[in-house]
């Protein structure tokens, strides 16, 4: 689209060709004249009455504008035209009024029926340069194919906007874009747009791509997969082994009007981040992208033709999504599939340093890292080689942060690293207040993200108001590896003796440490917390090692140490594809897994390492953890309000589900590929499922502190008896992410969170995109209550129905936003999850008008209910959809204040928190620090 000048100070009309001319107010007399002349006849035209009023009603038209652009600027000549219409009737002149109506009419009905299929003036510039005739028939025909089977859609509106838009000279490109600007703003009052939007953006990429490929436009996508790897194979951007397939086969499997799925976001998020290119050209198609990424996760599957198909299937039908570096590299010359990425660093200068190079390294090709700090020597201990006093382990993180920062991964996002500490470390203090925005900044991570690594006793000691000690690991270094009843032996022990035999300690109350997490979460958003004890205790793989911490995410728990670096291959399963009237397909969702868990096995044998530490790892316990998204989804679906006993038992139900169909799938598995190697031992190996794990858990903590529900449903016994039996393919199956890119992708609620908002406006890489809930709209249909009004209530009231009087008790309570709903259906639905699950979930909590109390009670919570790890806090942040839009009928950003470059919620007071935490863009493509966990 052309952007138009004015001069300072000049007002200008845009014509209907897209011609400017100079404002001319004479041209406005003579309208109103002409229309004062119809009403009054011909003797009209002396009489001075009528001529001081056609000046008067000029005057005011004329003024309207002046005062909207004082400075200057274009008018549209309708928006002239409406004026003067608007001026008639609020003057009393409604005969002058009508007339000047039926004369705007007929002049409109003129230039529609001056040519059927071609605008009587706009002209349209070919890509040989040469002016056609602006083809309206093709116009009309090309929206209409877009808004197929699509309720709500006014064809004609949009090809009048697209029109109204356009200048005399068009390229053909620029009416694409035209197209969709002019959809793209009615999604807001119909979510149907999104898809009309979505196909008018894949026209136009798929024209693109058959022309960069040497295609005849009209080519199906089907047919363009040889020329496509062909072209991606030249270009050094496809591996050459995806030649070798039988294309004819998988041509014939491309279903192109699986496209018709997506939502505008999720494919222009495909387009701007994931879709292969050149100079700058998109070539990839939507269908031919799924295709290569099938393709990419079968190079070692016997019927590979066949496993494609399947895998292509799974994909492109939305039932579930690969994680984003699958997406991004399968079939590439570096297949870096894997998604995230758990170290130890060593209490060593040289393995310190050599860290940080397994960092670098493992961030270049997009692997989002957790690392296990502990064993580094606390703040003024003793170096024996020196004969002097260590700086901490503060310092070194600096030197971490400042390199994840300096690893840009080509350009495509900064790197992702999390740090993780245990709350017995000495510099444990100094470590809560590495985001704070004061003090000496060599000390401060602003550009890390931070975890505290709590053992149990810890917990038990502030809610029974007990004394807490500090050591440094270098006097104390069996702690980081002892869990459960072990550790609190050990512990105890160094804390009798810690005067006795001079160790370097601290003495603290545990309740003032925990007061002091809590608020560096709510004034910082860090550190994150996790629970080292049930992370352990639960995991399958404790007979060979020790989980150290969780991921950038906090939803992976393996095992690390110095000669393994833990990786973890994600993929989520869409919940709501297997929500079928009301009701869970259980068939269709062991299909899914069945298949999932396979697509996920065949990462570990074809992913790129980037260190030998990594494939050390994934090659001896194949781990794997397949999630889930939507199920905010699944719960509209289900007519169940999240904030619920059914919500919570719907998290129950359907992840046991997923458990057992996992484990069974793993399991086979193992039966056609053999079981991992260190299966022996494991507690899979001994009978002991995740579910049974939850015993292992209460035996060490005190009565009372271990409130886990235990409903069983399904035949776990014959279960345990086949894994006993067949082994396990994957050490761990389960682990539940962020997934809020390919969540976008599938236009789904991402993971398990709630609706944060019913209706705003998403900014990220590729844009700004309008979100509306299509439920709500579905359901406010149903009942007659969807017009303007609502959409502009909406806005007032930044996406929350509570407050919107004529909206029934039942709507508020389905369709409550996630600071609506209390942090307890939070947490209790995670806690049925957990029990299910091998590995963790990425949890954010949601707390409106946060303060110590609550973040107290919340966080306890989460701990007594057996969550193995949490996430960001979330408070209600100090933000508001700009009210000014709504008569214009657009809808601007959520405009935020801003702490340290995040959006902050609004500040507190109570139990000493002095402001609040950064509402966060954690883990989304608004944030691509995080793009590496889904």
């Amino acid at each position: 689209m052309s952007i138009i000048s004015s001069t300072p100070g000049q007002l200008q009309v845009i014509k209907r060709t897209g011609d400017v001319a100079p404002f001319d107010a004479q041209k406005i007399s003579v309208a109103i004249g002409k229309a004062f002349l119809a009403v009054e006849g011909q003797q009209s035209v002396d009489s001075s009455r009528i001529h001081d009023r056609i000046t008067e009603l000029t005057d005011m038209v004329s003024n309207t504008f002046k005062r909207r652009l004082p400075s200057g600027g274009t008018i549209h000549i309708e928006e002239i035209q409406d004026q003067v219409e608007l001026a008639l009737m609020r003057e009393g002149e409604q005969k002058v009024a009508r007339s000047y109506v039926i004369y705007r009419e007929q002049r409109t009905n003129a230039r529609h029926n001056l040519s059927e299929n071609h605008h009587p003036t706009l002209q349209v510039t070919a890509a040989d340069g040469s002016l056609q005739p602006l083809d309206l028939a093709a116009l009309n025909t090309e929206i209409s194919k877009a808004a197929e089977g699509l309720e709500g859609i006014d064809v004609q509106t949009i090809v009048d906007e697209t029109v109204k838009n356009l200048y005399n000279g068009v390229k053909t490109s620029d009416i694409a874009t035209t197209m969709i600007m002019a959809t793209r703003t009615r999604i807001e009052h119909e979510p149907n747009y999104t898809y009309v939007t979505a196909r008018l953006l894949r026209n136009e990429l798929v024209q693109t791509g058959l022309q960069f490929l040497g295609l005849d436009t009209e080519t199906s996508e089907a047919n363009a997969l040889e020329a496509y790897l062909k072209k991606g194979v030249e270009l050094e951007l496809l591996s050459p082994v995806l030649l070798d397939f039988d294309l004819e086969k998988l041509s014939n499997a491309i279903q192109p009007e699986r496209s018709n799925q997506f939502t505008y976001l999720g494919l222009q998020t495909l387009f701007d981040r994931y879709f292969i290119h050149s100079k700058g050209v998109r070539f990839e198609l939507p269908q031919l992208f799924f295709m290569r990424v099938s393709m990419g996760l079968c190079l070692n599957e016997e019927n590979r033709e066949d496993r494609t198909i399947e895998f292509y299937n799974l994909l492109s039908s939305f039932d579930y999504m690969a994680s984003t570096p699958t997406l991004f590299n399968s079939g590439t010359l570096r297949p870096q599939l894997s998604s995230c990425y758990l170290t130890t660093i060593d209490d060593d200068l040289y393995d310190i340093y050599g860290a940080m190079r397994d960092n670098a390294m493992l961030s270049k090709w997009a692997g989002g890292l957790g690392n296990d700090w502990t064993p580094v020597r606390a703040l003024n201990s003793y170096i024996k080689g020196t004969n002097g006093k260590s700086q901490g382990v503060v310092p070194f993180l600096k030197v971490a942060n400042d390199t994840a920062v300096a690893v840009n991964q080509g350009g495509k996002r900064k790197g992702a690293v999390c740090a993780y500490l245990e709350t017995w470390h000495l510099d444990i203090e100094e470590f809560l207040e590495l985001r704070k925005n004061t003090g000496d900044d060599r000390r401060r991570t602003h550009d890390m993200n931070t975890a505290n690594w709590i053992p149990d006793l810890f917990m038990q000691r502030v809610i029974e108001d007990g004394e807490w000690t500090l050591f440094t690991p270098s006097e104390t270094p069996d702690l980081h590896d002892l869990t459960g009843s072990a550790f609190v032996e050990r512990y105890s022990y160094y804390e009798r003796v810690a005067k006795e035999k001079n160790m370097l300690h601290k003495k603290l109350h545990a309740k003032d440490l925990w007061r002091k997490m809590l608020s560096m979460v709510f004034e910082t958003g860090h550190p994150w917390i996790t629970f080292k004890d049930v992370c352990n205790l639960r995991s399958p793989q404790q007979h060979v090692g020790v989980v150290h911490s969780s991921n950038l995410c906090t939803e992976i728990t393996l095992n690390t140490s110095k000669d393994e670096i833990a990786v973890c291959n994600l993929g989520s399963i869409n919940l709501v594809r297997h929500i079928e009237q009301g009701k869970l397909n259980e068939e269709k969702l062991k299909r899914t897994i069945k298949t999932a868990v396979r697509m996920l096995d065949n990462v570990i044998d074809i992913n790129y390492y980037a260190v030998p530490q990594a494939k050390n790892s994934n090659m001896k316990h194949r781990p794997v953890g397949m999630g889930i998204m939507g199920f905010q989804d699944a719960l509209y679906e289900m007519n169940v309000a999240y904030g619920s006993n059914a919500a919570v038992e719907f998290a129950d139900e359907s992840m046991e589900v997923i458990s057992y169909h996992a484990i069974q799938a793993s399991s086979d598995l193992a039966l056609e590929r053999g079981t991992y190697s260190t299966f022996k031992g494991s507690l899979w190996d001994q009978g002991i499922l995740p579910i049974d794990s939850l015993d292992l858990v209460a035996k060490t903590r005190p009565e009372k502190m271990f409130e886990v529900d235990r409903t069983q449903r399904l035949d776990w016994d014959t279960l345990r008896a086949t894994v006993q039996k067949n082994g396990m393919r994957n050490s761990n199956v389960m682990a539940i992410a962020p997934t809020a890119t390919i969540s976008n992708i599938c236009g789904v609620a991402q993971s398990i969170e709630p609706t944060f908002q019913n209706l705003y406006v998403k900014s990220n890489l590729s844009g700004e995109f309008t979100i509306i809930n299509p439920y709500l709209v579905r359901t406010l249909k149903e009942r007659g209550l969807w017009d303007v009004v609502m959409v502009n209530d909406l806005k007032h009231y930044e996406g929350s129905v509570e407050k919107i009087a004529r909206i029934p008790e039942d709507i508020k309570a389905l369709f409550a936003t996630a600071f609506e709903v209390e942090p307890r259906w939070i947490v209790d639905a995670a806690s049925r999850r957990q029990k299910w699950i091998d590995q963790a979930q990425s949890l954010n909590l949601y707390i409106a008008g946060a303060n110590g109390k609550k973040l107290d009670l919340t966080y306890k919570m989460a701990w007594l209910r057996g969550l193995k790890t949490t996430y960001y806090l979330r408070a209600l942040g100090a933000t508001s959809t700009e009210k000014s839009t709504i008569n214009t009928g657009t809808l601007n950003a959520v405009k935020t204040t801003t702490v340290n470059n995040a959006p902050v919620t609004a500040k507190g007071s109570e139990d000493g928190f002095t402001q609040a935490a950064p509402v966060p863009l954690a883990c989304s493509i608004d944030n691509p620090d995080c793009e590496a966990c889904q």
